[in-house]
């Protein structure tokens, strides 16, 4: 990183940052488990699992 202090708006967006790259990573974990176990994506937005129809069409 660099050697500059960080001012207190820096220091925020860091913290921001920092909290959704933890909440990305929770996610991805989560996915990649549900894979594991067999089980299709939950969220609307979603890939259906294979051969499974869409209902969106």
């Amino acid at each position: 990183m660099s050697s500059k202090p960080l001012n207190k708006q820096d220091s925020e967006r860091q913290q921001r940052l920092a909290e959704a790259l933890r909440a990305n990573l929770a996610r991805r974990k989560a996915q990649a488990r549900a894979r594991r176990e067999g089980q299709p994506d939950d969220r609307e937005d979603g890939i259906p699992a294979a051969g499974q129809e869409s209902e969106k069409d």
